[in-house]
């Protein structure tokens, strides 16, 4: 991978969107992070904010693939440990800082947490993925 795949990340955007939804959902930990959090439950977010979500999303997604073509970071394992590392020394350490001198509830940090690393991995993990099969498909 020497460029960015727009396309690839596009996609990959949008998953992780999804599961960013999921994972606050009721299904998962949506009653408890309104709980935790104090947030009243809305029916469903303002087109604004969905947009700038995504938005956020893809800055993210653009971030991990310009890293990970500076790192060489190619197969999936590489790709899996790159998002391990993202995710301890950001969304970990900045959540902690939370707890510690903000009051943040752990359980809310975790919470938090736990979406960063399904993004923080599911990112990478996908973009080396696609990388290796566009590598393999015009080989």
């Amino acid at each position: 991978m020497n460029r960015v795949n727009f396309v690839a990340l596009a996609v990959l955007i949008l998953i992780a969107f999804v599961a960013s939804s999921v994972w606050y959902s009721p299904f998962l930990f949506g009653r408890q992070f309104l709980e935790l959090s104090g947030a009243t439950a809305s029916p469903q977010p303002s087109p604004a904010k969905v947009l700038l979500e995504l938005l956020r999303t893809f800055v993210l997604g653009y971030v991990i693939a310009r890293l990970m073509i500076r790192l060489n970071v190619i197969s999936s394992k590489d790709a899996l440990e790159f998002g391990l590392w993202l995710w301890v020394g950001f969304p970990v350490i900045l959540l902690t800082g939370s707890i510690l001198w903000q009051n943040v509830p752990w359980q809310l940090a975790a919470i938090h947490s736990g979406d960063w690393l399904v993004k923080l991995l599911l990112i990478p993990v996908g973009l080396a993925l696609w990388s290796r099969r566009t590598r393999l498909r015009n080989a």
